[in-house]
């Protein structure tokens, strides 16, 4: 029986590897995936999502009201997929976490759907929200937070380190304008008036421990 997947994190957990790989599972025992990526994730080109270590696939984009049951079953027409992957699930609407269950209840296709669960300020994404509220199984990928506790929030810095506090909620950017964190991190840059140094801002996640 098919399920609907949630995989969360704070940046830098390795989403999108975990879903690179899940689709590498499927196809070495012959079976078809279909990876979804937002159309205006362009960071590394469109129709293709790529991961920090240097793994890529080709994708199928999806524009912001794009009903993405029917995208699936046109495509699942033509040839049978046995799971659909959604990269960057965040951004998805509240209808599109719906057409994700619809695949999952309807034409019985698992969905891994993968995203950051809040934003720079602390507020749950849209696409996060219902799929916290909806899915099947719901997974946190842990990474860390240069202090070495778990990190568990993402806050947007400015050229010095310090937080930036408004703004467009979605605003593509890369290790030089998001920074994976603890909550007390979290707290301490954007309540007080701590900064991240620069020499942080320069370094993987992973080696800040």
């Amino acid at each position: 029986m098919a399920k609907l997947y949630f995989y969360y994190s704070a940046m830098n957990a390795g989403k999108t590897t975990h879903l690179l790989q899940s689709s590498y599972n499927y196809r070495e025992r012959g079976m078809n995936t279909l990876i979804l990526s937002p159309a205006f994730d362009n960071r590394y080109g469109v129709g293709k999502v790529t991961s920090r270590i240097g793994i890529e696939s080709p994708s199928i984009i999806f524009a912001e009201k794009e009903n993405i049951y029917n995208l699936t079953n046109k495509i699942h027409i033509d040839r049978k997929i046995n799971c659909v992957l959604v990269d960057e699930a965040q951004f998805l609407s509240k209808d599109q976490v719906y057409q994700l269950t619809e695949i999952v209840d309807q034409l019985d296709i698992p969905v891994l759907a993968y995203g950051l669960r809040t934003d720079f300020q602390g507020e749950l994404f849209t696409g996060s929200q219902y799929l916290l509220a909806w899915a099947d199984h719901l997974k946190e990928l842990k990474t860390i937070c240069h202090s070495g506790k778990k990190a568990t929030m993402v806050v947007r810095v400015d050229e010095k380190g310090r937080a930036v506090k408004s703004g467009n909620q979605v605003e593509i950017g890369g290790n030089d304008r998001y920074i994976s964190v603890s909550r007390a991190e979290y707290k301490r840059i954007f309540y007080g008036e701590g900064i991240i140094e620069t020499v942080q801002l320069s370094l993987p996640i992973e080696e800040k421990k």
